[in-house]
């Protein structure tokens, strides 16, 4: 089907770092208030059919964001090159960055940007949707697969938190003959991919924003009286917020500390992420895993667009940098912070269950 230039999601990435395969559906959905949406979710509401109000982050959080940027671009960087050494040597040059959007999409900048820079490949880079519990964008899937050959389709995503979209990847890509559902990421503290950065829960300073560290663009929506059987997955474009984007500042931060001789990675915990989260599920009452996010990412976007019930903090980070983002979000919002021991994660954050739901 073609489409003209009006139908594509507008963003502030420039379209040789990245081709979205997105609907603008920019003006046609009314982004609702985050409790209103929680109450909406818990009792049932897919969270794909809503989108949340954005905001410009406070004078005092954003000082916390461009400390955790200058502290830990080197590591996050260092981890995206770690990554890209290892998708030339177990996937070679012929491979397609297909980015998961959102949180995915700077990371398949990024990754384009180093092996472009080592290597001389300058890989394709897609971003298409995958929504847990309603699947992947089918007609984005077309779409790639009638320029580009199964076996050269990569997915790229930010980091692993429990494993959901890697699960519903998998479950996906089994109708697809020759496309793997391997999927690269910067961190993987659930340890269930080889094809990462680091299996350490490392801060990625993206983590720490919402559309204005990723082109403008919102989180994928579906919902189908908007987005048509032949129609791509949609995203609004919030241009009202283009005076407070970062996305440039964040990727170029990361680019210049990129390391072309990175060291392999320590030894990594052994066992998954998955029963660590179900132990803390047991030990704190939470009877719907959903609610648990663990990972400094995961629990990040709790405390940004979920309605919060606590924070656990692993007693070891206690006085961590790389954590003064959640703290400083955790105090403006009022959510008790908890210090605990964990394993393969250094916060988790946990959703409240509201009663009225």
């Amino acid at each position: 089907m073609n489409r003209d230039a009006n139908y594509y999601v507008k963003t502030s990435y420039k379209p040789e770092d990245v081709t979205l395969l997105l609907k603008d559906v920019t003006g046609l959905v009314e982004p609702q208030p985050t409790e209103e949406r929680e109450r909406l979710i818990q009792a049932g509401r897919h969270y794909c059919e809503m989108l949340p109000i954005e905001y410009v982050p406070t004078p005092r959080y954003m000082q916390v964001y461009e400390e955790a940027l200058r502290t830990f671009s080197k590591p996050t960087a260092e981890a995206v090159s770690r990554l890209g050494d290892k998708i030339m040597t177990q996937k070679g040059e012929g491979t397609v960055l297909v980015s998961l959007a959102r949180a995915g999409i700077p990371i398949g900048i990024l990754l384009k940007r180093y092996i472009l820079k080592k290597y001389g490949v300058n890989m394709p880079h897609y971003s298409i949707s995958i929504i847990r519990g309603r699947g992947i964008d089918h007609c984005a899937m077309k779409y790639m697969l009638d320029r580009h050959s199964p076996k050269n389709l990569l997915f790229v995503d930010g980091w692993i938190g429990k494993g959901a979209i890697l699960r519903e990847l998998q479950k996906e890509l089994a109708n697809y003959e020759g496309v793997s559902s391997d999927i690269a990421v910067v961190a993987d503290p659930a340890n269930v991919t080889e094809l990462c950065g680091t299996h350490d829960d490392i801060l990625i300073p993206s983590s720490c924003l919402n559309s204005t560290v990723s082109g403008l663009v919102s989180r994928t929506f579906l919902r189908d009286d908007i987005i048509g059987k032949d129609d791509f997955h949609g995203a609004v474009y919030y241009g009202e917020l283009k005076d407070a984007d970062l996305s440039y500042e964040f990727i170029d931060a990361i680019e210049a500390q990129f390391n072309m001789n990175v060291p392999e990675e320590n030894e990594t915990i052994p066992g998954k992420g998955i029963d660590e989260v179900k132990m803390l599920a047991e030990k704190y009452s939470v009877d719907d895993i959903n609610l648990i996010k663990p990972g400094i990412g995961e629990a990040t976007r709790v405390l940004l667009r979920r309605v919060p019930w606590k924070v656990l903090i692993d007693e070891r980070y206690k006085d961590s940098a790389e954590l003064a983002h959640l703290i400083r979000l955790a105090q403006e919002k009022n959510v008790p912070i908890e210090y605990c021991g964990m394993t393969h994660y250094k916060t988790c954050g946990i959703i409240k269950k509201l009663a009225d739901a």
